[in-house]
């Protein structure tokens, strides 16, 4: 790779120590951050011009279900019990190999367009290998840096089966996936497992896959709310066999109590919150301000294109926002009034989708942030003619008025994903024709309409 200089952005770094650079270069040398100052040296580099442009670390996107990008839309009225029911126990059902491979490479590049450059791919339809390899092969084909977190389909039982909740994370498939197709903890994309938890199996499971987790050094992701718990006391008997620490993610956690957060921020445990979906569906409030009481942040996902847009700076502002609802409330209910100041500064929500998606992925030393040495995944955002003119806070700016639809370059490990507004190595008509066949073919086997064929396609 040559060297490249992207010159004269406003540069906000997510580095303390760097802070923001109102006009700065970032000098990249092969897929590494080599050096970031007001002016650099163009010292043989490939000049890229950034005026008029903020220079971002890549987002992470901490949550997202991609195998459902060719269900968009389809559950944008549906609670979480009817998401259950139509999804998991219904259209999840009726995928091939082929379909999970087009969802999750066109939700990967659509991800791309819009400034991600870290995806936590929650897979959980995979009923056979086949199914996850083809998820796999979709995330690398699009280069995006991803975790693909293996998880199991959860599928209404037939007669004689026993019920999702009773069956342990699949060893040997873990293992398979170890030795094979991502076998490599330094590649691009890198595995995770997507395990129930004690909300939705039993002790015996959860200890199971908690414990495989920990031997295997992965993280185990789960989610935590909706409904009654599988396991009540689960998470106190887990904690106290050990196998609650750093390598747990739980998603969500609406439910949880005050002395549960108390005890995993303690033990290390990360979180990950979908606001949007979480407020839509039925899970709760979000619990950003009950972590930040305790001393942590979440990392923030989309969750579900079913259901929501993809849109990183969209679901950063509902955390955001949400939070601040809920601190006014508060502040009226004690004293009748409004708060003095906002509770939750701006940038905070930036960290959300930068640097605390790095943590909790535990690679806050490789990405996050745009530091000397570290993995050079950037995005370049326009200003617009007028949407983000004129820039008195930068941080601010970039969260309040950000767009992954004004992404004009983005670069993962170095290399261009996008460049000058356009996708690079990628037949965008092709991926459009087959996502769209993909979706009418699930939904027209349960009978759910669709007019994507009605629709002039570009």
């Amino acid at each position: 790779m040559t060297k490249l200089l992207l010159k004269s952005g406003i540069v906000v770094t997510q580095d303390k120590a760097l802070g923001v650079l109102p006009t700065g270069d970032v000098l990249v040398d092969d897929d590494r951050i080599a050096a970031i100052a007001p002016s650099l040296p163009a010292s043989g580099a490939e000049v890229v011009d950034c005026t008029g442009h903020f220079v971002l670390p890549g987002l992470i996107n901490a949550h997202m279900h991609t195998w459902q990008t060719a269900l968009r839309s389809v559950a944008a009225n549906w609670t979480l019990l009817e998401y259950f029911r139509h999804v998991h126990a219904g259209l999840a059902t009726v995928f091939t190999p082929e379909d999970i491979h087009i969802a999750t490479l066109a939700g990967a590049l659509n991800q791309l367009d819009h400034g991600v450059t870290t995806l936590v791919d929650w897979c959980h339809n995979n009923p056979t290998p086949q199914h996850t390899d083809a998820g796999i092969s979709g995330l690398k084909e699009s280069g995006i840096r991803a975790a693909f977190f293996h998880g199991s389909p959860k599928p209404d039982p037939k007669p004689g089966e026993p019920h999702f909740s009773e069956v342990p994370h699949p060893r040997a498939e873990i293992e398979r996936l170890m030795k094979g197709p991502l076998s490599d903890r330094n590649a691009l994309v890198t595995l995770g497992m997507a395990v129930l938890g004690p909300h939705y199996s039993t002790l015996e499971v959860s200890a199971h896959d908690f414990a495989l987790a920990k031997e295997l050094s992965l993280v185990a992701s789960m989610h935590q709310g909706g409904g009654e718990a599988k396991t009540p006391g689960g998470w106190e008997a887990l904690a106290a066999q050990g196998l609650v620490g750093p390598h747990i993610n739980i998603v969500h956690g609406n439910n949880l109590t005050d002395p549960q957060l108390r005890t995993f921020v303690d033990l290390g445990v990360s979180f990950s919150i979908t606001p949007e979906n979480e407020m839509a569906q039925g899970h709760g409030h979000p619990i950003t301000g009950r972590l930040r009481a305790l001393g942590s942040a979440p990392s923030v996902g989309v969750d579900l294109e079913s259901a929501i847009s993809g849109d990183m700076f969209t679901v950063a502002r509902m955390a955001l926002a949400s939070q601040r609802a809920l601190d006014n409330a508060a502040e009226r209910a004690r004293s009748g009034g409004i708060p003095a100041t906002s509770t939750v500064p701006a940038a905070e929500a930036f960290d959300w989708i930068t640097t605390r998606g790095a943590a909790m992925l535990g690679k806050g030393d490789r990405i996050g942030s745009l530091s000397v040495g570290k993995q050079a995944d950037i995005a370049v955002m326009s200003l617009g003619a007028l949407a983000m003119w004129p820039v008195h806070d930068p941080a601010a700016t970039v969260v309040m008025q950000g767009s992954g639809a004004r992404m004009r370059d983005v670069l993962v490990a170095g290399r261009f994903r996008k460049r000058n507004g356009k996708l690079l190595d990628v037949d965008l008509g092709a991926t459009r024709m087959k996502l769209a066949e993909s979706g009418e073919r699930i939904l027209a086997r349960l009978n759910v309409p669709s007019v994507s064929r009605q629709v002039a396609v570009e």
